[in-house]
């Protein structure tokens, strides 16, 4: 037989490596999507059974054990969500802070009740805008500002779950106090330090920091300072707009807290930056999260408010990014469109760790 006969009848060998590593791979993707989708589900279904058993508790329906319950669940749940978010140990922080629900419903002390409800409001402001994700286009903006109110809002029921006795004016500053020093210290890690900030960033904290402080005083500096007739205009226009509209929209939410979560979020996409702008968004989850502590104050009137604060702030936001657009590019829909679709800095998606 001749040499081209043997090796014609020899069997022909097919390589099988790529075939069994794409299989292979694809059997790790199925897993991995398994294993990591069905703890998610838990959560979520945990969350919105807890939701139901605290809006029965406002309504109010069923036992009493309703409230409490589902306060204990959201802020173990919550802690659990920062703590995996952050890339902290969820479990020992969700533990802890189901052990200090528990320790609230058992003792039945108004110190602990209030203490589980300021820490329940913070944890909350802050997982509203850490759990924020890159928005390449307004719209995206725009959702993710409603993202992280929602989030805010089931924790502002959580925390009235606990039936704290408190002071409104200080359960207010002290849960927007503990939220903005929290996100700070996290942003500090996700935007890469002071020396990440650039001009354009000192620039912008540097304004949030004013606008911060400009909100939280003008109440004291118009009663100190402010003349009579200015501090009856302003009131009236409050009252106006209560009457008319049924609420008035928070200053803090719509000037700082809004804008500064929309923009950010569409600052991120771009630069990392956009971070130390979106740590100023607690100035609008930390208000709606201690919303509700204002027994005086209707339901109706609170959820108003917060739209309000919303759209006036969506508003702004719209202005400002469109500004930034225009100093930064250039003008016309087509850039814009070319601008949107390079926007493509990688951050994990919302259900992975940032760090």
């Amino acid at each position: 037989m001749s040499r081209h006969a043997t090796r014609a009848a020899r069997p022909t060998r097919v390589n099988a490596g790529p075939a069994l590593a794409a299989v292979s791979s694809m059997q790790q993707r199925v897993e991995g999507f398994a294993a990591s989708r069905w703890p998610l589900v838990g959560w979520v279904g945990l969350v919105l059974l807890s939701t139901a058993l605290l809006v029965c508790a406002m309504v109010p329906t069923g036992p009493d054990w309703f409230g409490i319950t589902g306060s204990i669940v959201v802020g173990g749940a919550f802690a659990w969500a920062l703590a995996a978010r952050t890339g902290g140990r969820p479990v020992i922080f969700g533990s802890l802070a189901v052990a200090m629900g528990l320790l609230a419903a058992w003792l039945d002390q108004d110190l602990v009740s209030t203490g589980a409800a300021v820490l329940t409001t913070v944890v909350a402001a802050v997982l509203g805008v850490m759990g924020t994700v890159p928005a390449k286009t307004f719209a995206a903006a725009v959702r993710e500002c409603v993202y992280g109110m929602g989030i805010a809002g089931v924790g502002a029921m959580a925390a009235v779950g606990f039936e704290p006795a408190i002071d409104v004016t200080r359960f207010e500053y002290l849960g927007l106090g503990l939220a903005l020093i929290s996100a700070e210290i996290l942003v500090f890690r996700l935007g890469a330090g002071l020396h990440g900030l650039g001009r354009r960033g000192v620039l912008v904290v540097a304004i949030g920091a004013g606008i911060l402080l400009a909100t939280l005083l003008y109440a004291e500096l118009l009663r100190r300072y402010g003349s009579t007739g200015l501090v009856d205009w302003l009131l009236e226009r409050v009252d106006w707009s209560r009457d008319h509209l049924g609420a008035f929209p928070r200053p803090i939410v719509a000037v700082l807290g809004v804008p500064a979560l929309a923009y950010g979020a569409h600052m991120r996409a771009r630069r990392r930056q956009g971070w130390w702008v979106c740590a100023f968004g607690v100035a609008a989850t930390s208000p709606v999260a201690t919303s509700l502590g204002n027994p005086a104050v209707d339901l109706s009137e609170v959820v108003l408010s917060a739209v309000y604060g919303l759209l006036v702030g969506l508003v702004l936001a719209f202005v400002v990014i469109r500004l930034d657009l225009a100093l930064t590019g250039n003008g016309g829909r087509r850039s814009r469109v070319a601008e949107q679709a390079a926007a493509s800095r990688p951050e994990p998606r919302r259900t992975a760790a940032l760090l």
